[in-house]
This record gives structure tokens, C-alpha cells and sequence, in this order.
């Protein structure tokens, strides 16, 4: 029998991912996002733009859906300069707000079966201290205010009470071909790696200090969802979710240099977050000459180059405590998928190009 998932945020990273894979799955998809999202399938799918701040009108739209058997939680609310709203208690009100005016509406009926919901490393207070390497998903929760503890609470609440099974997974660094999200460094890099080529300057990696990483595909995340979805003996857990290798920034730089077709150049800390925006018009320059879609540098990036600062590791002194997590536990479960992180990024890269996002480099002309 075909069952009905309904994806929150499905113009976002995982949100996206999580569309494409489920359609791929023979599941029907309801959309949830303001921004209809861009997949890969050709298959159908229903979207709804629904404010989720907005109960009344969550209210009427998801009441109206008796027939969603699962929800893929993946919606976000992130202000503006993103990592100090991690400890703002006004953004966690309102992500809780967020998942409550979805579920509330869904779980009336009797059909709710199963709801997958997103953390990530922040779990483990790796934005406030070092965490326990690796780290496991059945370590104690770490003691600090963090809207993942909210939504959480809440979903088990409501499961218990109306009796569908739930995931949380929790994936490392994310990557993927979205735009104008808060957390993609994928675009930042193409956008970077086309200043330099029509500014005739060298591809230099931006940060002060390099450290490894652990990255995860948008892909792995979205058949991670529809695994759950349907393997109950997999229901009520935490999973922690990566490519299943390390890598750095800065070691990927020289691939990049060669895949992106500019002049790899030293090391020269810059900080993306201001000098991006700096250079909009020449960005609209090359919109124009590569024929484009029309967007801005602030509509491509979103709040992602304040994330790839962070992540290139631009305006620390000494590299950060390790961050590393087991995926011992969901591999135990059954889930084995894994990619390589490089390929990963160059093959997100050549989408945003086919999609006439970033430009080709080999059909670059300068506008000089």
C-alpha cells in the first residue's frame, strides 16, 4: 500500500534530499516549504507554502491531510548572522512553535505512523565546549538550553501519547546543491571560485587554521529517512550520520583549485562573510555574461558564508577540539551507505553549474 510522507522544509538541504529520495521510494510526497523545492526526480509531488509560524494557517493546511502515514521534520528557523542565534531562546521558541503547529493539526487523526526529526553535532555542545570522542548517540544529554532538547521533548511526548514510532539523526557537516540556506558551503565555494576567476585572482584558501572534518550527503541523509521510515525495528532511536570518512577544507582545496579551473594560490585568510557581499556587482556582472539565472550573491548564499568562516576555520588562533562521531550504531541497524566526500562536493558543484546557478568553468569568458 502506498503511504504519504509529508517533508517540513523541503526546499532546504535535507528537506530536498528527503523529496527526492522518498519519490524514489514509490512513497507519495507532500512538500512543505515556501519555496517549492528543486530535486532531481521527475516524479510528482504535491507542495504546500505554509507559513510554519503561522497556526491558523498550519492549521487549516495539515488538517486537512488525513492521509500522511509519516512527517520528515527538517524545517529550521535561523536569524540573521546565524551562530548567535544558537543560544537565543526567542529562535528556540519558535522552532519549537514551528514543529508543534505541523504535528498538533497531523496527529488529530489516526494515521500518523512515524516522524524522522534533525539535530545534528550541536547535540553534543560541540559549539560550546569539546565533546567525547566519538561521540555516541547514547551518551547522556549534554546540559545546555538548545532547541533540539525542545523538539525532542516534545515529539516523545506526543508519541507517547498518540502512538507513532520517531528517529532523530544527527548528521555532521552537510552538503548539498541548496541556495540561499543557512548552512551550505557548496555555493560559497563556487561563488569564491568564480570572483577569482573573473577578477583574474588566485583561488586562496581562506581560513587561518585547518582542522578535520566529518561531512555527510545530502543523499545519504534523505534514503537514511525513507530507511527509517519503513523499519520499525529501527524506530525510537538516535543516529548519527556521516560519509563514514574525514577530510579537511583546506586538504579539498587543491581538487577544487584543479575542478573549478583557477590558480590554487597560498594561503590568505579572508573572512567569505564580508567579502562576498562586497563584491556583488561583480557578481551580477558575471550573472549577466554567463547568462544566468538572475539571482543575487544574497540569494545564493543565504546565511552560508557565515558557516563556511566558521568551518574554514577563519579567525582562530590554535585548530578546535576534535568533533568526531560514531556511526557504528545505525551501520548495526542495517544502514550501511557511504560517500566519498571529495566526489561529493564536485558532483554538487556541477549540478549548481547545470542548473545555471554557478557558471561552468570551462565556458568562462571574462567580462574585461
Amino acid at each position: 500500500m502506498t503511504q504519504t510522507v509529508l517533508i517540513a522544509g523541503a526546499s532546504g538541504l535535507v528537506g530536498t534530499a528527503a523529496v527526492d529520495s522518498f519519490l524514489n521510494a514509490g512513497w507519495e510526497v507532500i512538500a512543505v516549504s515556501r519555496r517549492r523545492p528543486e530535486v532531481s526526480s521527475a516524479k510528482p509531488f504535491r507542495h504546500l507554502p505554509v507559513d510554519l509560524q503561522n497556526a491558523d494557517e498550519c492549521l487549516k493546511a495539515f488538517g486537512a491531510l488525513p492521509e500522511v502515514s509519516h512527517l520528515v521534520y527538517a524545517a529550521v528557523f535561523e536569524k540573521p548572522g546565524l551562530i548567535q542565534g544558537w543560544q537565543d531562546m526567542d529562535q528556540m521558541d519558535t522552532n519549537l512553535k514551528m514543529i508543534q503547529n505541523i504535528v498538533e493539526p497531523l496527529s488529530r487523526g489516526t494515521k500518523l505512523q512515524h516522524v524522522s526529526l534533525l539535530q545534528g553535532t550541536k547535540a553534543y555542545g560541540v559549539h560550546l565546549h569539546p565533546i567525547r570522542i566519538p561521540a555516541r548517540e547514547r551518551y547522556a544529554r549534554d546540559d545546555h538550553p538548545n532547541s533540539y532538547w525542545f523538539q525532542e521533548d516534545y515529539i516523545k511526548e506526543k508519541a507517547s501519547e498518540i502512538g507513532f514510532g520517531w528517529n532523530i539523526f544527527r548528521p555532521t557537516i552537510v552538503v548539498g546543491p541548496n541556495v540561499g540556506v543557512a548552512m551550505n558551503t557548496i555555493p560559497v565555494i563556487g561563488v569564491y571560485a568564480a570572483l577569482c576567476r573573473e577578477l583574474g585572482q588566485v583561488f586562496s584558501y581562506t581560513g587561518h587554521v585547518s582542522y578535520p572534518r566529518e561531512a555527510v550527503d545530502t543523499r545519504l541523509i534523505g534514503d537514511a529517512c525513507v530507511w527509517a521510515a519503513g523499519n520499525r525495528q529501527a524506530w525510537n532511536e538516535h543516529f548519527n550520520l556521516t560519509n563514514g570518512e574525514v577530510f579537511s577544507w583546506k586538504d579539498l582545496w587543491p581538487a577544487l583549485a584543479d575542478f573549478l579551473q583557477v590558480k590554487l594560490g597560498p594561503d590568505q585568510p579572508q573572512k567569505l562573510a564580508e567579502y562576498l557581499p562586497s563584491q556583488s556587482a561583480v557578481w551580477q556582472n558575471i550573472v549577466a555574461n554567463q547568462d544566468l539565472r538572475p539571482l543575487t550573491m544574497a540569494q545564493i548564499l543565504g546565511e552560508s558564508h557565515f558557516s563556511a568562516d566558521a568551518r574554514f576555520g577563519y579567525g582562530l588562533k590554535a585548530a578546535p577540539a576534535p568533533a568526531f562521531v560514531s556511526t557504528v550504531k545505525i551501520k548495526n541497524a542495517g544502514f550501511h551507505q557511504v560517500y566519498d566526500t571529495e566526489s561529493c562536493v564536485k558532483h554538487w558543484l556541477t549540478v549548481l553549474a547545470d542548473r545555471k546557478i554557478l557558471p561552468d568553468p570551462a565556458k568562462h569568458v571574462p567580462v574585461r
